[in-house]
């Protein structure tokens, strides 16, 4: 299945949501839903391709959420001293983690909509391995219905997720300081979420076995990875499968960072992830 969905360069009231505005972005609907299946892996990039465009997705904010968003980037500049990014300047953080962080919010969207058949505004999220918030912070930010629960076992960037969230005022944001394979046998989280997204973590099949112990059965995975994943979603066929999914398709976002193409690679969770996943680290 192939569509295109293009977003304009649009300014909203400032009292508009973005659950609202995300009702007015002027996507291209798929004709059809997307069935579980498996990949063709020779025909994928024409069968199981979307592609989204857009000038700014900052630019769609209202003017509290872009201010949340300054927020937010000053204090992770100003916290950097602890390794959160390599990047160290306002401009480059827009471009390559808040653009990139806020480009997947279509493709969720019509993944969602099309192949969950239930409402889009009132989502729960968990970010697996959240660093400084990418873009589970940044989420939660554009989309205040949402439920984001970051993921992060490293105590100094929880810290910083924690002052982040206060500072920016966000009441809809849960940091967890815990490793995705012990969250993911913890009755409290296990196939909880309707959605988890991952950027920058780990090998997709890795991936697998951290994020779809925690989503529901008929919720998504979207893993945020680079230009040409192909190889990486190929190898992770077998582990994806076992968790309960199966990969519905790989979105390519025209992102303004400096690396160029992103692709969001969407799993639909069909079944129940059997009782011994996640494993603990180390085990065979």
């Amino acid at each position: 299945m192939f569509y295109r969905c293009k977003i304009l360069n649009v300014n909203f009231p400032s009292s508009m949501s973005v659950g609202t505005f995300v009702k007015h972005l002027p996507f291209s609907k798929p004709k059809t839903s997307f069935p579980p299946q498996r990949l063709n892996f020779k025909s994928l990039t024409t069968t199981t391709t979307c592609v989204t465009r857009s000038s700014s997705y900052f630019e769609t904010l209202n003017s509290r959420q872009k201010d949340q968003i300054h927020l937010y980037v000053d204090a992770l500049l100003q916290w950097n001293q602890m390794n959160l990014t390599a990047v160290n300047e306002v401009n480059e953080v827009m471009q390559r983690h808040i653009e990139d962080s806020l480009a997947i919010i279509p493709p969720i969207q019509n993944s969602y909509i099309s192949s969950c058949n239930n409402s889009f505004d009132n989502l729960r999220i968990v970010d697996v391995g959240s660093g400084a918030g990418l873009p589970g912070l940044v989420l939660a930010v554009a989309c205040p219905g949402w439920e984001v629960t970051l993921v992060e076992s490293m105590n100094k960037r929880c810290l910083f997720l924690e002052h982040a969230v206060s500072l920016i005022g966000l009441s809809n944001v849960q940091v967890v300081r815990e490793r995705a394979e012990k969250l993911g046998q913890d009755s409290n989280f296990r196939e909880r979420f309707d959605v988890a997204v991952a950027r920058a973590v780990a090998e997709m099949k890795v991936l697998a076995e951290y994020c779809l112990p925690l989503v529901r059965v008929g919720g998504l995975f979207v893993a945020a990875k680079g230009h040409n994943p192909q190889d990486e979603v190929k190898s992770a066929e077998r582990a994806t499968n076992l968790m309960g999914a199966s990969v519905l398709q790989l979105c390519s976002v025209e992102s303004h960072s400096p690396h160029g193409q992103r692709t969001a690679i969407i799993c639909l969770k069909n079944r129940p992830t059997p009782r011994k996943y996640p494993r603990d680290p180390g085990d065979s």
